[in-house]
């Protein structure tokens, strides 16, 4: 009776375990195909190393019956959850299944996600989300409500603790967005989406029609909004993607970054970047130049490459170590900082030291940009979180001038009063508290009108001003700079700095949170 019993519930089991496995079964299978996407369990094979996933939650189901959920009842429940292993490395994953009821945000996805959230916290491994998803379940009304709000306070909680990354791969809809903007970084595929008010809703209330890719689409959150980080070309490619971008980032706060052997030489020097800055200063150059000489061969991995073009930021490796750069980018705006860039260079910053990677600066950069729009907007306080972000940070810290160093720009960009561990220069660098022509304006203005020719005093003294001043020199005798290096020695000069800071600590003072500048 026993065995006939055992033998049932097997039959039950496996019963249960083919359905899940069939999310919403097979003619929502061919209709996911058809719109040239792949289910929840197919990403997580092209993500997870072979063999490796381990689930969780598998036949979880609501118990609802309003609106005909009774009979809409589906093993797993609309997300697939569990863990995994990218490269040996373990990580926490979740992926939501669009054949289920579109993928609706349920009460119990939230149960199953902030389980793998709790879990994944606790053991400080990695979070790794992929979205998928037309909303909130609308016939669990209040319920699919507060579930977001379950979500988003673990995604607070392991904020800085362990990497979260956000892979969208189809409609990511209302409350839904909050949560992958609470994330470390966000990755969209093509022809995927986010927003907080759909079409239909703008339409009824502006009269404005919109598509789903012209509100929320890639493009949009790539070069406007600076809500995604990276975006692929597929579905494939964004879980390469993801992959890629995980091996630069630990398993949490308490680790470092894997270091990978190094294919390139220490001692690599490029006599190219000896004649990379223009012999007119206000020539633009591009620095992502300067940055594939000076690390890595093939490591570098821009973020937000076309959100506030005039700042990069990027992950690197340096003698196959991790390194995050901040750099001024003269091809864009002379590399002026501005609203959008101080956000984006500030964020970066605070991301490198929560996962204790070394930060480099290469400062080109004539200020500030002006302008009454920036003003208005609140320049001061954007910038000043540039400040504050290299201030608080104890992570390793290196920063080159390569040209332009000028006022403000020059003490928020890593310069040694923001505690920088070792600042260097090129000798086409120019630091100065501005350029020579105000300077000579200021300076010199009676002199210059008293003059019997007012043109000619004046471009003697621009001259005499850049002679004195535009030049790392002075800077270096009164100790701001530790070392004027020559272009091509770069990379050794950072392998050797960054080696010697390898084993630095450096704590703030003890606090329950710092009021960064909003």
């Amino acid at each position: 009776m026993g065995n006939a019993k055992s033998g049932e519930g097997l039959e039950t089991l496996r019963a249960l375990r083919a359905r899940a496995l069939l999310g919403g079964g097979e003619k929502r299978i061919e209709q996911q195909h058809a719109r040239g996407k792949l289910t929840a369990r197919e990403r997580l094979a092209l993500l997870l190393d072979e063999g490796s996933f381990q689930e969780v939650g598998a036949l979880a189901t609501h118990s609802l019956s309003d609106f005909g959920l009774d009979r809409q009842r589906y093993p797993g429940d609309g997300v697939v959850t569990g863990f995994g292993k990218i490269s040996g490395r373990r990580v926490a994953v979740f992926a939501q299944d669009f054949t289920v009821l579109g993928g609706s945000f349920s009460e119990v996805q939230a149960n199953k996600i902030c389980r793998i959230q709790d879990l994944a916290r606790e053991s400080g491994i990695p979070i790794i989300g992929l979205k998928d998803s037309g909303g909130a379940r609308i016939q669990e009304g209040v319920r699919s409500l507060a579930a977001y709000g379950e979500v988003f306070v673990r995604n607070v909680l392991a904020s800085g603790v362990v990497p979260q990354i956000s892979v969208i791969l189809g409609p990511c809809a209302g409350g839904a967005v909050y949560s992958p903007a609470l994330t470390d970084f966000v990755i969209m595929a093509a022809g995927s989406s986010m927003f907080l008010t759909g079409p239909d809703v703008i339409k009824s209330v502006t009269g404005e029609s919109v598509t789903a890719q012209d509100l929320g689409g890639p493009a949009v959150h790539m070069m406007r909004s600076g809500v995604a980080h990276l975006e692929a070309e597929s579905e494939a490619a964004a879980l390469r993607l993801t992959k890629h971008l995980l091996s630069y980032l630990p398993q949490n706060n308490s680790e470092d970054p894997p270091q990978v052997a190094p294919e390139d030489a220490v001692e690599r020097m490029d006599a190219a970047l000896d004649a990379l800055i223009p012999a007119s200063e206000n020539t633009p150059y591009d620095v992502r130049d300067a940055l594939a000489a000076i690390f890595d061969r093939g490591s570098l991995l821009e973020i937000h490459p076309q959100y506030a073009p005039n700042a990069v930021v990027a992950f690197a490796r340096l003698d196959g170590y991790s390194v995050g750069i901040v750099a001024n980018q003269p091809a864009y705006m002379a590399g002026a900082l501005d609203i959008d860039a101080s956000d984006k260079i500030s964020r970066f910053i605070r991301i490198c030291d929560a996962y204790n990677v070394p930060i480099v600066t290469f400062v080109d950069c004539p200020g500030f940009l002006p302008g009454t729009d920036q003003e208005y907007r609140g320049v001061i306080r954007h910038g000043a979180k540039i400040i504050y972000a290299y201030c608080e940070a104890t992570v390793p810290k290196v920063s080159i001038v390569l040209r332009k160093a000028m006022g403000g720009s020059y003490v928020a960009m890593s310069s040694r009063q923001m505690r920088t561990d070792m600042a260097f220069a090129w000798p086409t660098a120019q630091i100065a508290v501005m350029g020579a022509e105000p300077a000579v304006r200021v300076l010199y203005r009676d002199e210059v009108a008293q003059a019997a020719d007012p043109a000619a005093r004046e471009r003697e003294l621009i001259a005499e001003y850049r002679e004195k001043f535009f030049n790392p020199y002075r800077a270096a005798d009164v100790g701001q700079i530790d070392e004027v290096i020559e272009p091509h020695e770069t990379r050794p000069r950072l392998v050797r700095a960054l080696e010697i800071l390898r084993t630095k600590v450096q704590q703030n003072p003890p606090r329950k949170q710092g009021l960064i500048p909003t």
